[in-house]
């Protein structure tokens, strides 16, 4: 009996002893929480101490305040480091469960490992894409919309936001459809409708536009509550057709595709539409493909899709002929102004988007030549009661009755582009972003004759706003061309396909400028040549520090480039000329 006493006071004094080690654990635990739980209040709110505050004022001032020059020192234009080299870097992908570094060391690893292989599309050099340089305030009004981190889908995340961005869509929607003050007075704070909305780019926007277009066109019928609710299948059948197309030209941006594919209808039924040897929509070949639609009886043309300011060409289609043709046979309208939309700025060259008025729905891209960070879009409707066709509502948010903006938009959470843009137009006003338009049509201008003055160069589309192609081909090439036999054609345009091909690839990767390049038709670019296709060189001109000293580095270096290959000096994937008109 004593024996097992003295066990069961032992195991008594053993669970004594483990719940006091618990709870000095437990103690412990909560001590290292609370300690943990404070330096991430402290990370959450303000620099972890002044070192750290003096380490980010001195990285930050360089963007704030001095970002073109940063840029310049830091970021290369196309560092020549391989992508591979990169990726080989960029392969940890476990999460630390406990801090790596304080902020002021990933501030520093960013300027000193990131941005080093970014592209500097700030550079006067890089005129190969459109996008280039923006403002430098543009970075400031990015950091307070960042900060503010209003959500303007709903006016309980966002208040004034939310009417400012109505404002501006106003703004902007006046400079396209210039109706009345009495027009703008009446929808700019209707909460009943909406002359556009903001997007997160060019290509949210046309699918805004042809998501309208469609629920429009395949509308509720007998039985049917339209294509929105009852789908596609079920559309069909209500209205009697096979299959919805949109018309397009040819020229057109790849999102149209995309627009087909998510509206249901197929990319597919997204129909090109010849282009002139200006790379302009033909209005007669329109009107075969509606009529063409028209015969076969089955068929329902959803839209008509017009560019102005192309991609690949920056041409602008025929708006009001156009318009015309939509208007006489009922058909929507779309005009992809993502591009060329501020044009309309310009005191001298805005008479070029002539009949832009006219179209049922407008996309711009802020983020282009409204010069704004990434990455904004809008769209505008010349009814202001057209979003009412995509309307959406929920019981937590966005419910009927209310006027919150994410009613009537594909996403959700948007951030406060508004903001930015409103601040950008009081700071540059409409003369200030004209000018910057006017510039870059003059410099391309300027920069065609150039290339047209100079024998190793071809110029192959004409610059309309501030985009133009051309290539690498001989004059002596060139006169070839003009007596060569179709087979002989070819064989030369092959020839210089690769060489251009080959420049566009080396001067990238030697990282002192950049242009882009893109397939084009020939026989759409040279009248009578044969079926096939010519790679081009591509120029747009958008950066206001971008002059024709800049212009003129970059075309010796084609040529300096052209004239290695010709010699077999390329080290990469140059060969000799196997041409003797080269």
């Amino acid at each position: 009996m004593v024996t097992r006493a003295v066990m069961l006071v032992g195991w008594l004094c053993d669970d004594e002893a483990e719940l006091m080690m618990e709870e000095q654990w437990k103690t412990e635990r909560q001590g290292r929480k609370a300690e943990e739980w404070a330096n991430l209040i402290r990370v959450f709110t303000c620099p972890e101490d002044q070192e750290t505050r003096d380490v980010l004022v001195h990285l930050m001032r360089q963007i704030l305040f001095e970002l073109h020059d940063f840029l310049i020192q830091n970021v290369g234009i196309t560092e020549a480091v391989s992508l591979k080299d990169i990726a080989d870097r960029c392969t940890d992908t476990a999460m630390n469960r406990e801090p790596e570094k304080r902020l002021a060391e990933v501030i520093t690893g960013v300027f000193d490992e990131v941005a080093p292989h970014a592209v500097n599309v700030a550079s006067p050099y890089f005129v190969g894409h459109m996008t280039a340089a923006i403002p430098y305030f543009m970075v400031h009004l990015k950091a307070i919309v960042a900060a503010l981190n209003q959500n303007v889908v709903k006016l309980e995340t966002s208040k004034m936001l939310s009417v400012l961005e109505k404002q501006v869509v106003a703004k902007i929607h006046r400079i396209i459809y210039r109706n009345s003050e009495d027009f703008y007075l009446e929808h700019v704070q209707n909460t009943h409708t909406s002359l556009g909305s903001f997007t997160e780019g060019g290509t949210t926007a046309n699918l805004t536009a042809l998501w309208v277009a469609r629920n429009k066109s395949l509308k509720p019928a007998k039985g049917f509550r339209g294509v929105e609710v009852d789908g596609l299948a079920a559309a069909y059948v209500a209205h009697g057709i096979e299959r919805c197309v949109i018309l397009v030209s040819r020229r057109g941006h790849y999102s149209l595709r995309k627009c087909g594919g998510l509206l249901g209808i197929g990319n597919g039924n997204v129909i090109p539409v010849d282009v002139d040897h200006k790379n302009r929509m033909m209005p007669s070949h329109l009107k075969s493909l509606i009529e063409a639609c028209k015969a076969e009886g089955n068929t329902r043309i959803l839209a008509v899709v017009a560019v102005a300011g192309t991609t690949e060409t920056g041409s602008i289609d025929p708006l009001y002929e156009i318009s015309e043709i939509c208007r006489k046979e009922g058909i929507h309208l779309h005009a992809d102004a993502a591009w060329g939309g501020p044009t309309l700025m310009s005191e001298t060259y805005g008479h070029l988007l002539k009949g832009i008025e006219l179209a049922d729905s407008v996309t711009i891209d802020a983020h282009k030549q409204f010069y704004m960070p990434m990455s904004c879009g809008m769209i505008f409707f010349k009814d202001p009661t057209s979003l009412d066709a995509v309307a959406y509502h929920a019981n937590y948010i966005i419910r009927k009755g209310s006027v919150d903006l994410g009613i009537k938009t594909i996403s959700g959470s948007r951030e406060a582009h508004c903001l930015i843009l409103d601040s950008a137009l009081k700071i540059m006003g409409s003369r200030g972003y004209g000018l910057l338009i006017d510039h870059g049509i003059e410099l391309a201008r300027r920069f065609a004759r150039e290339i047209a003055s100079r024998d190793l160069f071809q110029l192959v589309t004409l610059p309309e706003l501030n985009i133009l192609t051309y290539r690498i081909c001989p004059n002596s090439a060139q006169e070839e061309l003009k007596r060569a036999n179709p087979e002989r054609y070819n064989a030369i345009n092959a020839h210089f396909n690769e060489v251009n091909r080959i420049l566009q690839q080396e001067q990238r990767e030697a990282g002192n400028s950049f242009v882009s390049r893109t397939v084009l038709e020939q026989e759409t670019v040279f009248p009578g040549a044969p079926n096939g296709k010519v790679v081009v060189l591509r120029s747009v001109l958008m950066n206001p520090l971008t002059t024709m000293e800049v212009l003129r580095d970059i075309l010796d270096e084609q040529e300096a480039i052209y004239r290695a290959w010709l010699n077999g000096e390329l080290t990469r994937k140059g060969r000799a000329s196997s041409l003797s008109s080269s």
